[in-house]
């Protein structure tokens, strides 16, 4: 219960929330522009830099809570998602944009959600004025001061925040610097193409046989979910909802000379990011535009509950895998995704010069023509 220093300061609270429109800037010449959001990896039209003044950049989300598929033996979670994947979509504004988020939850749910951004000051991140029931809708204005890529997540309180977030509700905004992106020299920086990966982990419960369980719905499975939880221990490891979605016929795109940027967020768990056959040129590996980029990195490191980003230039055709560098993961429990990319191959940086064959071969057949490699 309140005693009265409690409802004192609460009293305290609500006159400071109430007060602080007047100390906001006056908006209402700001131009505003409304931005579709697309599902990742893909990422919504934006400029990289800009000469416009500072604008009110109007999204709107729907939260939907849904079974999804994570893994090629088809099971199954009940996720809870931003706009229906996993993980949500990214925003991308400027330095000193506005960012109004319409956030709706439908009375198709069944709980109440909310929305922390990373990239915003105040109220636990915009996470205590968003809150809202099945049926209800909130929006949320916030000034984005700080350039970098950064999380957002679901955080309603308790343990419905870890419950939430492992379910697949995170996603991340990008702040660009009005000037765009630069060296460590302060030359500008462009990408031909920009990607969102999204990691996330999954806890599924397993029956006596081993096998994973179905629940008929979410709260039916948090229970034992929150046990397997509090070990620690993922059943699963996978960009953008599961294992599989970004390779195959969903493998990211790029060509040879292509300067391709990479976003990835782990609004949960440490991630070491790898692109087999290439490397970060230039790597934001605390997602802080502000800061100098790292050069030439070979593997780079997510902190749980933030985003990083890498620029690298493509030099070779062919399948990179790109992969978080705990490989048991990678390999064990899905967190691979592939890059396929087109052009010429350049002998001067790699090439087979014989290929396999038995060992000793060489010396009794004589010369061999050199054949050209593949990238991994």
């Amino acid at each position: 219960m309140f005693n009265r220093r409690s409802m004192l300061m609460c009293a305290a609270v609500s006159a400071l929330l109430v007060a602080a429109p007047a100390l906001a800037q006056d908006l209402s010449k700001l131009a505003r522009v409304k931005v579709d959001l697309v599902a990742p990896p893909f990422i919504h039209p934006h400029e990289q830099a800009t000469k416009a003044a500072p604008r009110i950049v109007e999204f709107k989300m729907n939260i939907e809570e849904k079974e999804i598929t994570i893994d090629g033996d088809g099971t199954k979670i009940h996720a809870m998602t931003f706009n229906g994947s996993v993980p949500g979509p990214m925003m991308v504004v400027h330095e000193n944009d506005y960012v109004e988020l319409t956030l709706v939850n439908p009375d198709t749910n069944s709980m109440a959600h909310n929305i922390d951004f990373h990239a915003a000051t105040g109220a636990l991140g915009g996470g205590e004025l968003t809150l809202i029931n099945p049926g209800e809708q909130v929006v949320l204005r916030f000034k984005a001061t700080r350039p970098g890529v950064f999380v957002y997540h679901c955080a309603p309180g308790g343990p419905m925040i870890p419950w939430h977030v492992v379910s697949g509700m995170s996603g991340a905004i990008m702040v660009l610097p009005r000037d765009g992106l630069k060296d460590e020299t302060g030359k500008p920086l462009h990408y031909d193409k920009a990607y969102y990966v999204g990691e996330n982990d999954f806890y599924v419960p397993k029956d006596e046989n081993g096998k994973f369980k179905h629940y008929d719905s979410g709260g039916e499975s948090y229970p034992e979910t929150v046990e397997v939880m509090r070990k620690l221990i993922p059943t699963h490891v996978v960009f953008n909802g599961a294992v599989g979605a970004l390779t195959g016929k969903n493998a990211l795109q790029a060509s040879v000379g292509e300067r391709v940027l990479v976003v990835h967020s782990q609004a949960n768990r440490d991630s070491r990011p790898h692109l087999i056959g290439g490397h970060g040129d230039y790597v934001w590996e605390t997602g802080k535009f502000a800061n100098p980029p790292q050069k030439d990195l070979e593997t780079w490191f997510i902190r749980g509950g933030s985003a990083g980003a890498a620029l690298y230039t493509f030099r070779e055709p062919g399948i990179y895998a790109y992969v978080t560098h705990n490989l048991i993961e990678a390999v064990e429990l899905g967190g691979t995704a592939h890059f396929k990319v087109d052009g010429k191959w350049n002998d001067d940086l790699m090439k087979q010069i014989r290929p396999p064959e038995p060992i000793g071969a060489g010396d009794k057949l004589g010369s061999i023509a050199p054949h050209t490699g593949h990238a991994r």
